[in-house]
């Protein structure tokens, strides 16, 4: 089942992205307006279903004691893609390996050697397990960047993040994280709708707080930080989006 991402899990991506290292869960908590055990949450719900497949440190072989980088370009048999890829990940000196869905060039490696002798030796490994190198060439400097769509919008760093879906027939539900001076925090769902806080066809699906999703009920509190999932049968209204923004704005 395809999981679908909101804006909380698409910053925690991008955060992570741009550096692993010095990303602290209470530092992306900071940047989305919820709490740090909320990004814990979603940091392992991320990896539990895939997307999050490692932590990888970027190397720079060349400055370690001035080893060599090369990428090969090579074709396998699509039957057979699959099992020579798991073998090929055995000689030593591969980095990496990506299997593309094309005809030709479906399979890129990179490999590192101390010197070009150690790069031909893999290259006659690769050939005997049933690889064919159309071309190759050594690697320069390969950097990563994050996956800006997955980032802040500049004008809108400071405000709340809101995670907008439409339904059809015109419905939708809303995501919001709730900042501390929001007309709704510190509020009852009871007392946010005898204030008209939220509009009588809104109906609160659910409240991520911390690491627990909470049953809405009329007792029920909002509180700085939490995730408030809505749902609304039509456009959500300027009134209730203003309940859940900073200064009610």
């Amino acid at each position: 089942m395809e999981y679908r991402l909101d804006e909380i899990d698409k910053r925690v991506i991008y955060y992570l992205v741009k550096d692993a290292r010095n990303t602290s869960a209470p530092t992306i908590a900071e940047e989305v307006n919820v709490s740090a055990a909320t990004i814990r949450n979603r940091i392992q719900q991320l990896e539990e279903h895939g997307i999050i497949n490692g932590y990888h440190a970027n190397i720079d072989y060349e400055r370690a004691e001035g080893r060599l980088t090369n990428v090969y370009e090579c074709n396998v048999s699509v039957s057979e893609r699959d099992e020579i890829a798991q073998r090929i990940r055995n000689v030593t000196g591969v980095v990496t390996v990506r299997k593309l869905m094309t005809g030709h060039g479906n399979l890129h490696i990179t490999a590192v050697g101390e010197d070009m002798d150690e790069l031909l030796r893999i290259s006659r490994e690769l050939a005997n397990l049933g690889v064919e190198i159309v071309d190759e060439a050594l690697l320069q400097r390969e950097s990563a960047v994050p996956y800006r769509p997955f980032g802040p919008e500049e004008e809108q760093v400071d405000r709340p993040v809101a995670d907008v879906m439409a339904l059809s027939g015109g419905a939708e539900t809303v995501a919001f994280t709730v900042p501390d001076d929001a007309p709704i925090a510190g509020k009852t769902l009871q007392e946010a709708n005898r204030d008209g806080l939220i509009d009588e066809d809104v109906l609160i699906i659910s409240i991520e707080r911390d690491e627990s999703i909470l049953t809405p009920r009329g007792d029920t509190q909002i509180s700085p930080a939490d995730l408030v999932t809505i749902f609304s049968r039509d456009t959500v209204s300027r009134a209730t989006l203003e309940a859940f923004s900073a200064g009610g704005c």
